[in-house]
């Protein structure tokens, strides 16, 4: 989806892509913050619009792998807009997950 047809979903009410809810999840919510972005590690869409996990820097460290991330869940609405978001974990940036 291009800038146009971005433009043209906002103004119809339409749903936006996948790729451009991923990219609006992100930003939104680190806009919010005032966090570095780090990822987007899930989204989906949803019958409210569309829902993802962001995770953000939330403090810088040195080593870098002592860097404080954060997990959150958001919520979209069809066009984009953020709705509501919940920070889910904190963790080490060199952490592994071990499920």
């Amino acid at each position: 989806m291009n800038a146009t047809d971005d433009e043209r979903a906002k103004k119809s009410g339409e749903r936006i892509d996948l790729s451009t809810a991923m990219r609006r999840a992100s930003a939104q919510l680190s806009e919010l913050l005032g966090s570095e972005p780090g990822s987007v590690s899930a989204v989906k869409a949803t019958e409210e619009g569309w829902s993802a996990d962001v995770e953000v820097v939330e403090l810088e460290k040195v080593p870098d792998t002592m860097t404080v991330m954060a997990s959150y869940h958001v919520a979209l609405d069809p066009e984009g807009r953020l709705v509501a978001y919940e920070r889910t974990t904190r963790y080490a940036r060199g952490q592994i997950d071990r499920r």
